[in-house]
C-alpha cells in the first residue's frame, strides 16, 4: 500500500494520528497532519485504511499495490 496526503486540504481534525499512530503525526503549530512513516508495513495497513476513511477532509488518497 501506498498513500499521499493532500496537505492543503487538511484541517487539524487528528483522526490520522488517532488511528495510526505509528504513520502519522499532527504538526505541533497547526495540527496539520504529519506523516511518521511513508512506508507502513502490512501490519499498519488496516489502520492506515481507517485514518484515511475517519479523516473529515479525506486528505489521504490510498494506493493499493
Amino acid at each position: 500500500m501506498k498513500f499521499d496526503i493532500e496537505l492543503d486540504k487538511c484541517v487539524g481534525a487528528g483522526v490520522c494520528a488517532i488511528a495510526a499512530p505509528k504513520v502519522f503525526d499532527q504538526n505541533d503549530d497547526d495540527g496539520i497532519i504529519v506523516v511518521l512513516n511513508p512506508s507502513p508495513s502490512p501490519d499498519q495497513e488496516a489502520a492506515v485504511r481507517d485514518a484515511a476513511v475517519r479523516c473529515p477532509a479525506a486528505v489521504i488518497k490510498l494506493t493499493e499495490q
